[in-house]
This record gives structure tokens, sequence and C-alpha cells, in this order.
């Protein structure tokens, strides 16, 4: 039976890339027949990737049978999973988010959960000599999601292994890192095709937080004026996205990637109580900009409170 490997609901690049890097590593490796799938639509830099290294866009699947043989990577959050996953047969978990619990197994599995900025960056460790085998498609995804997820070394959660292993990769494949860079945060920054309500649930994550069942969303681009030009629709977008999944409020962070800083949507008092309360600022209009805010795994979800 084939492994299906999947990352989260939202597919930016760690959670494209990683399926397609530990598929090929269980089937050419590991002589263990899997596939890589998607829960969702790929973002437009992951889109940007597949592209880019002559992938072809995985397969979307909306739930997973019973008699599944899965692997999750880049999450190990059931509200971001498949409805069915605790029915799966899970094998193995590998992720650098904080353990949130909620899944279940039938039987003793492998889990890996490292505190590095990427999923890949694990996954390049777990690989170790076997990697000098894998085709340039498999480390360009490798680099690509390593430079995505710490957004060039720029967000804090960038560690010097991370930082050493893209080097290294990026060597190997004879990338500029500065050039490849741009090419991708160019992408990511191209959002005109997409929805409000699409834009607010292209990297979003679900979180409870003082009791309050939260969508947070960020959107990393280098034109945050491209998507703040869109401030007012947004806004108008939120109630029926909370309403549609289940959650009070979502709160939309745009980062500026060049000025590392963030933007964030301010709809309504309880919006403005919370980014007050969590990050020292004055809110006077509908947006507030906080300074240095880059990463919502280590900035934004520890500091939020009421």
């Amino acid at each position: 039976m084939t492994t299906l490997v999947f990352g989260h609901k939202s597919p930016d690049t760690d959670s494209t890339g990683s399926p397609l890097i530990w598929a090929w590593y269980l089937s050419e490796v590991r002589n263990t027949p899997a596939k890589a799938v998607l829960l969702g639509t790929p973002n437009t830099e992951a889109a940007f990737m597949l592209k880019h290294w002559g992938f072809e866009q995985p397969e979307i699947i909306s739930d997973v049978a019973a008699d599944d043989k899965v692997v999750i990577v880049d999450t190990n959050n059931p509200a971001e999973l498949p409805p069915s996953i605790n029915s799966a047969k899970i094998q193995a978990i590998i992720d650098h988010h904080m353990l949130v619990g909620g899944l279940k197994t039938n039987t003793p599995i492998d889990i890996t959960i490292r505190p590095l900025a990427c999923t890949a960056t694990i996954m390049h460790d777990l690989i170790g000599s076997d990697l000098a085998r894998a085709p340039r498609e498999i480390k360009g995804a490798m680099l690509t999601c390593i430079l995505s997820d710490t957004m060039e070394f720029r967000s804090p959660t960038t560690t010097p292994h991370d930082r050493a292993v893209a080097e290294a990769l990026a060597a190997d494949l004879r990338v500029s890192i500065p050039e490849f860079a741009a090419e991708m945060f160019a992408a990511k920054s191209d959002v005109s095709a997409f929805s409000e309500t699409a834009l607010l649930r292209m990297d979003s994550k679900e979180y409870n937080v003082a009791g309050k069942e939260l969508r947070i969303s960020v959107l990393e681009t280098t034109s945050p004026a491209t998507v703040l030009s869109r401030k007012d629709a947004l806004m108008a977008a939120m109630p029926a996205v909370a309403a549609e999944d289940g959650a009070e409020q979502v709160l939309l962070f745009v980062i500026d990637i060049l000025n590392e800083e963030a933007t964030l949507l301010v709809p309504n008092d309880l919006v403005r109580q919370m980014a007050e309360a969590s990050f020292g600022v004055i809110v006077s209009g509908d947006t507030v900009v906080i300074p240095g805010l880059m990463s919502r795994k280590k900035q934004i979800i520890p500091a939020l409170k009421l």
C-alpha cells in the first residue's frame, strides 16, 4: 500500500515541499512506496517552487480512509488535518511546531519534533548521507522550504543550523540565495488572483487564545501596500470566514519581509484590545504597525492575550 505524505490544510512552501521530499526518501531510499498529496491549493510561493524545480502539483485530497497509511509533516494539529485523521494508520510525524495534542494512533509511531525553523531542515538531518542520492529537484525543494520558513534568515525562528543547511544546499545547487529568495518573495507577493476569503485562509492556523477560538492568518510580502489596499474588503470578509470556520475572530497580520514589521488589521474592539494587551501598542485606527514582528510561531502565538 502506498503511504500518503501530507502537511496542513493551508499548504505553504514547507507543507508543499516537505511531502515531496519525504515521499522521495521513503520510495527511493527506504523502499516504501509513498506519494506526496496536499490538503488544499498551494499558495503562490509554493506554486512557484513546484514550477521552478519541475514538479507536478500533487493531488489534493479532502480526507483519508481508515486503511490509509499516512505520514504527517509540518503540523501535529488535528484542526489542520483531514477530518478522519484519527482513523487512518499514522506512521510518523515530522514537525517543528509546538505539540498540540489530539492525534490518536493504534500503534507506536515515529515522531520527530525539533526546534528548527523548517520541517525540511529536520528532513535533511534524518535523511543524512542518503541526500547525496537525491535529484536536483528534491534538494531544490529543501532549499526553497528553508528560505521560505526563515524568510531568507530574517525570521527569529532561524537557527544557525537552518542557515548552514540552506547555504550548503545552495552551494551544491549553484544557486545565489539573495537572487533566488527575491524570486520566491516576488511570487509570494503576487496575490492579485485571490479573493479576500482565499487570502484570509492562505497561510492560516486555528488557535484558542483566552478562551476564544481564533483563525490567525499571516501574509508575508515584499509589497505590503498591495495587500493593504484591499484592507476594507479583507475586514468585511472576516465575519463570514470566522463563522464558516467555527472561530470568533480572524486576525490578519501583513508581514513586511523587507522592513521586518507587521501590520495588523483591526476591525473591532476585540482585536484592538488583543493588540494592545499582547504587543504593547496603542491602536488609534483600523490598522496598527508592530515593529520587528515576523513570526507567528515564535512572536505572535506566544504573545496573544486579552
